[in-house]
């Protein structure tokens, strides 16, 4: 089971930070994906983490801006957000990805999917 948390109200140009807490113990084995969902979008990938922490991903619209990290031993995983832009606004989802190869960016691929959290970017 995922919880994601952390979203909130922030002006353009500001920072949040999100978290997603496991349950379970096999939190370490699994690569972790953020991906977001706009009204009337489809949901995309952000940015993804391998189960080791070595390797991410990130779609370029967030390059430079966001940082994923994990934290194994806490079961968590998340999102730092700088330098927000009206355009960042969204749901968040954190999901769990079982491959034993590197991150995937198709919402197909993730076995478990956090609630949601709501990030709105005001200009």
């Amino acid at each position: 089971q995922l919880q994601a948390s952390g979203g909130g109200l922030v002006q353009a140009g500001g920072s949040l930070r999100l978290s997603c807490a496991a349950s379970g113990r096999y939190f370490g084995i699994y690569n972790m994906g953020w991906f977001r969902q706009a009204p009337g979008k489809e949901r995309e990938f952000v940015a993804g983490i391998k189960w080791s922490g070595d390797s991410t991903d990130y779609v370029d619209a967030v390059k430079g801006r966001f940082t994923i990290s994990r934290d194994n031993a806490k079961n968590t995983v998340y999102l730092q957000m700088n330098s927000l832009k009206p355009e960042d606004t969204a749901v968040y989802y954190c999901a769990a990805d079982q491959s034993m190869f590197g991150t995937r960016r198709n919402p197909s691929d993730y076995t478990y999917w956090g609630q949601g959290t709501q990030v709105t970017v005001s200009s």
